[in-house]
């Protein structure tokens, strides 16, 4: 199957973004995918710190530092880079973190849900995290073995790696790993959400992925399907109203439910 697809209709969006979700061993449809929806197929997978330029990978720990400095006392449960690391991302911090989902349907959301860039092609990433996270360290993946897990949690990850600089110190080469954030508040749980993370700060994830074709696919959704894709997504109540609980949610989605088509 290639890479990049471009969907046609709604049905075989749908029918890609469910692709290979049947699992053998326990008799269960269950998607080893995480997804990752933009309204512009232009757009590349670089984290909000590379997006803030400059010299972005000197800049992430003053940005943590700070962070922590200023932050409330019980921001975080506990004192683990991982628990500042989602914290920071969740409220808005430049991050080497992503988000992404499990949901199919909240990563369709993203790719449509910018009224301003209907004009363009929108796009999914589905990357197999079990997959990915093959290539780890053998004591990460000795970790997920023992865990019995696919996915990391911040408590795994605080017991195996203490620092960024233990992250980037072991592999010589760049790594990826996702990771669950704490149920900090409904947005996360609402989303569906899970973080990834490069051990090199610099490196962009498509440019990363394209050595390793087999972990995911890009499934690029064309202008003239975006519409019928919102209308359908907004009927199944997935809206900013749900994804973004509280009144800023709701204004966002009254926003554009009543944004003109043209």
């Amino acid at each position: 199957m290639p890479n990049e697809l471009h969907a046609q209709s709604w049905n075989q969006l749908h029918d890609w973004l469910f692709e290979d979700a049947w699992d053998d061993q326990i008799g269960r449809y269950r998607s080893r995918c995480a997804f990752r929806g933009m309204s512009n197929v232009n757009y590349a997978l670089e984290t909000a710190l590379i997006r803030l330029g400059g010299n972005f990978e000197q800049l992430e720990h003053h940005l943590l530092r700070n962070f922590k400095k200023y932050a409330h006392r019980s921001a975080v449960k506990r004192d683990s880079i991982w628990e500042w690391l989602a914290v920071a991302q969740h409220y808005g911090l430049p991050t080497r973190l992503m988000d992404w989902t499990y949901s199919p349907f909240v990563a369709m959301h993203f790719a449509t849900a910018s009224v301003d860039e209907m004009d363009k092609d929108g796009v999914i990433w589905a990357v197999n995290y079990v997959k990915t996270h093959r290539m780890l360290p053998e004591i990460l993946r000795l970790d997920l073995q023992a865990e019995g897990a696919n996915i990391f949690t911040v408590e795994m990850l605080s017991k195996q790696i203490a620092s960024l600089a233990e992250l980037a110190n072991l592999s010589d080469t760049c790594v990826v790993l996702f990771f669950e954030p704490p149920s900090m508040d409904d947005r996360i749980v609402n989303q569906y959400a899970l973080f990834s993370i490069m051990s090199d700060p610099k490196e962009i994830m498509d440019s990363w992925l394209s050595n390793y074709p087999d972990l995911y696919r890009k499934i690029i959704i064309p202008k003239e399907l975006k519409w019928e894709i919102r209308d359908k997504l907004d009927q199944a109540n997935i809206t900013e109203r749900v994804l973004f609980p509280g009144l800023g949610g709701l204004s966002r989605w009254l926003r554009r439910h009543y944004s003109p088509k043209s």
